[in-house]
């Protein structure tokens, strides 16, 4: 599979060049100049096809240029001994589980693929990568077990201040491991900006293999991918009609990555969205992009440390506002009717939702009525495990969740007793001294 720039068409480039480069010259981010109808393949799968399976046929399907069926499952099967949850909670209503992996976050799949991926080129290509990623800590404690014994792969991770947690102390640098967490001082922009102002050096990026573990790296979001076509395999026996997604808004990573599905061939007819000041609705009912007003020409680079997912779903659907007006469509959603559906999914189905989840089913109740009556299904998606909003459960439902012991071990703080970094310089000569 060919990658090209949302900036630039004529640009083409292979799988392994999009993933190390992470942004292109021209300020864009990558995305698939081609996708391969997989009809047959998706028709064949069913409930009883294990998730690193699909994942590892996908895998193969996309890259089958690039690497052997052999190495492609091979990816697979190392990032995934985890697996989504797939329920139904009545005749025309499902709910897809996206937060059983390593740190109860969907995240954990897409950065496992794309951790399994460099490590497996880079034995088989040579080379070293490095991350770049500024974290709220979620990040650095998945990090921290999924770079475990890696030869090829270091993190730096910037934090800040005081926020660092869920740490291996035999994962840090310093002692052995392949993590160098920072502190940094500012805001979260400020420390973004920093991050950019590495990445704007072009031979420095490349001379240090850096990449991004967010979904501005294709790789992560390619991770994302393989969720829709696993949770339709999950239901296609159980319902005969037609299928539509219900899902928080987050970054649009999964919008985009049901979207490529939905190219692959999936059978998906649609997917319902709260609207945000992003991406909203207009008078007449169609989505609207809000940064399509500037000309993709005009804008600034793209921040690495920033997902541009919605810049992904403008390449996508181009000028064809029709079509995109038949597949995406965001809903308004009020704090009063999230937090009425929070409630009515726990009183009806004994489940416990934070507000990304409590928003998408307050989008399944506004439209149930127009979906069920053409015989259409719900697939509703829980991006993360409900004990990471035990506040908002507590608040809404007056109880919480039980938090995971894996979970409550990603939050255990750790202090770096070194000095804060202060910007983009403090970073780069960090980067430099990693495989000393």
């Amino acid at each position: 599979m060919q990658f090209t720039s949302t900036r630039n068409n004529n640009l083409t480039v292979s799988f392994s060049q999009a993933v190390r480069d992470c942004i292109p010259d021209d300020g864009g981010v990558f995305v698939p100049s081609s996708i391969e109808d997989m009809r047959r393949w998706i028709y064949y799968i069913d409930e009883t096809t294990p998730f690193a399976s699909i994942a590892g046929s996908l895998t193969s399907a996309l890259m089958h240029e690039e690497f052997s069926p052999i190495i492609c499952e091979t990816i697979a099967t190392a990032a995934f001994p985890v697996a989504p949850v797939v329920r139904q909670l009545d005749g025309s209503l499902f709910m897809m589980e996206m937060y059983h992996g390593f740190t109860g976050c969907h995240r954990d799949y897409g950065v496992s693929y794309l951790v399994s991926y460099l490590e497996t080129t880079l034995q088989l290509k040579g080379g070293k990568a490095v991350f770049v990623d500024f974290t709220h800590g979620g990040l650095g404690a998945l990090m921290s077990k999924l770079l475990k014994g890696k030869k090829n792969i270091k993190a730096v991770l910037v934090y800040k201040k005081g926020t660092v947690r869920g740490l291996d102390e035999d994962s840090l640098a310093w002692n052995g491991g392949n993590i160098y967490p920072v502190e940094m001082e500012g805001s979260e922009a400020e420390i973004k900006a920093a991050i950019s102002e590495v990445f704007a050096d072009r031979n420095f990026v490349q001379q240090h293999g850096l990449t991004v573990a967010n979904t501005t790296n294709v790789c992560r979001l390619l991770g994302q991918i393989f969720f829709f076509p696993y949770s339709f395999a999950q239901v296609k026996n159980k319902f005969n009609g037609e299928f539509y997604y219900a899902m928080g808004a987050g970054n649009y990573g999964s919008l985009i990555a049901g979207l490529y599905s939905w190219r692959f061939a999936l059978p998906v007819n649609g997917f319902y969205v709260p609207s945000t000041a992003a991406l909203a609705r207009s008078a007449n009912g169609a989505p609207v992009v809000l940064d399509s007003i500037v000309e993709l020409e005009k804008r600034g680079e793209t921040n690495p440390a920033v997902p541009a997912n919605l810049e992904r779903l403008e390449s996508f659907f181009g000028k064809n506002e029709m079509m995109m007006r038949n597949f995406i469509y965001p809903c308004d959603v009020s704090e009063a009717q999230r937090d009425a559906a929070a409630k009515e999914l726990y009183m009806k189905f004994g489940i416990f939702a934070d507000k990304d989840t409590a928003s998408a089913y307050a989008v399944v109740k506004e439209n149930c009525s127009e979906v069920y009556d053409e015989d259409g299904a719900f697939i509703l998606t829980a991006y993360n495990h409900p004990s990471l909003s035990s506040d908002y459960c507590r608040h809404v439902i007056g109880e919480a969740p039980e938090m995971p012991e894996e979970i409550k071990a990603s939050f255990v703080p750790v202090e770096l007793k070194r000095p804060s970094v202060s910007g983009a310089s403090e970073l780069r000569k960090i980067v430099e001294g990693l495989w000393n």
